[in-house]
């Protein structure tokens, strides 16, 4: 028994200029200017808690969280006719030939989860999604990958986790867990410095499957 657990937004799906456009539209409001490199180095795979917190100290919980919430409202209603990124769905077939557990483990909320799985026709797909309400202490803690572990019964080093944040991957590197990097929001460099061992376009990449090999039975 193995797994293969997926971070949600660049990772399944190409989702990351939705969130960047929610994000400079909601912040814009409160005369925070968003640049492409700034999105990528302070929104980029971390929590809305702690977006919010960094660019908007000012705001009490409640006004931070209508701050994310608004934000979230925008990015689903945007985010409809998703396109999964390449490889996946072959992917993700292979490993249910090879009897791998599949997961899906992500800082977003469940709402956009939820959504996003709907949209790509992906519901049924994974036996477990591990969303920020799931966990105390969000990416790049360990928690949220062993909460995922704990629930599908495996162990670090029966898992992959595929990542395309540096967040992402400490995270899933601090739960002792391989992670793949995926090159759809961050360079190689970054990648392999927060602790990829391999890094890909996407998920056709012919070397994947060797990575992969050692965890089929």
């Amino acid at each position: 028994m193995w797994g293969l657990l997926f971070d949600l937004d660049g990772t399944l799906a190409l989702t990351n200029t939705l969130h960047e456009t929610a994000w400079r539209e909601v912040l814009s409001e409160y005369g925070v200017s968003l640049s492409s490199e700034r999105y990528a180095t302070e929104i980029s795979g971390r929590s809305n808690q702690e977006i919010v917190a960094r660019l908007l100290p000012e705001l009490d919980h409640e006004r931070a969280k209508s701050v994310w919430e608004r934000k979230e409202l925008r990015f689903r209603e945007r985010a409809t006719g998703l396109t999964t990124l390449a490889g996946l769905r072959e992917l993700v077939a292979w490993g249910r030939e090879h009897s791998a557990r599949l997961g899906v483990v992500t800082n977003a909320p469940r709402a956009n989860a939820e959504h996003m799985l709907r949209d790509l026709g992906m519901t049924d797909v994974f036996e477990c999604v591990v969303a920020v309400e799931d966990v105390v202490n969000p990416k790049p803690d360990p928690e949220p990958y062993a909460a995922a572990m704990k629930y599908l019964q495996l162990t670090p080093k029966q898992c992959v986790a595929f990542e395309d944040s540096p967040s992402g991957i400490r995270s899933a590197v601090a739960a002792d867990v391989e992670v793949v990097g995926l090159l759809t929001g961050h360079s190689e460099e970054e990648l392999r410095a927060a602790g990829a061992s391999a890094v890909y376009r996407d998920f056709t990449a012919p070397a994947l499957r060797e990575t992969l090999a050692g965890y089929v039975a």
